[in-house]
């Protein structure tokens, strides 16, 4: 199994239009946290301080930070970026997760 962890193109960009308002050093942090109706969650936040143990994703301008605990949990996934009828947000496509809730934001494995 990869650990690799992807960003598409369009979650690169978006980011870094949201990271361009954060102040200089902005990084988006992408972290694993229990709850949520499947079980675990995505949360994202802007961070601008970067552990020394942090997994770092850098894709055209755009850091994403994946703390070493949620590592596991997001082996092999891409997070994307989706503008759809129901509304835009960051998608995380996991190969890890066995079920997900409706809203793609909770997932269980």
């Amino acid at each position: 199994m990869t650990t690799a962890i992807t960003v598409s193109e369009r979650a690169a960009r978006r980011i870094g239009e949201i990271l361009k308002g954060e102040g200089d050093g902005a990084m988006l942090r992408i972290s694993v946290e229990g709850g949520g109706c499947s079980g675990f969650q995505y949360k994202f936040d802007v961070d601008h301080a970067k552990a020394e143990d942090d997994l770092v994703i850098a894709r055209e301008g755009a850091v994403v930070l994946v703390d070493p605990a949620s590592v596991p949990f997001l082996a092999g996934s891409e997070v994307d970026f989706v503008d759809d009828l129901i509304g835009a947000s960051f998608r995380v496509v996991n190969p890890n997760a066995t079920a997900s809730c409706g809203c793609g934001t909770s997932f269980s494995v």
